[in-house]
């Protein structure tokens, strides 16, 4: 990678490592802080808009937890596959799991981060998960 692309890379994976940790902690705020809005969200052919901070929905992972046993989530792999000096797009996928730390399911995602107000933040979200 050039020094700029380097860069841009682990500047992007610092964001997404922050939002993983306050997904995991039920920490919207948080996730928030990672974000840039309007957000967008697709999902189970649904496409959701947030409009701005505190409108993304926590009852999905009261839903998870409840139907699934869901405890936590992890990065597998994250591969920025291109970029320019505002705009990264990763090809990623993440692990759900239980308590007792069985698998839940793996899921792809196309992730959309862009350089706004001086930081890095998840501007959109494309899972094949729920």
């Amino acid at each position: 990678m050039t020094d700029t692309k380097d860069l841009i890379h682990r500047e992007c994976m610092a964001t997404l490592d922050r939002f993983m940790a306050a997904l995991n902690a039920w920490d919207a705020a948080a996730m928030d802080r990672e974000m840039h809005f309007p957000h967008v969200r697709l999902a189970q052919g649904r496409v959701a808009l947030y409009e701005r901070p505190g409108s993304n929905p926590m009852d999905l992972f009261e839903r998870l937890a409840r139907e699934d046993g869901w405890k936590y989530s992890r990065w597998g792999g994250r591969t920025l596959v291109q970029c320019s000096e505002t705009k990264a797009h990763y090809a990623l996928d993440y692990t759900r799991y239980r308590a007792d730390d069985s698998v839940i399911g793996v899921y792809e995602s196309l992730y959309v981060l862009l350089l706004a107000e001086g930081r890095w933040g998840i501007l959109a979200r494309s899972s094949f998960g729920p």
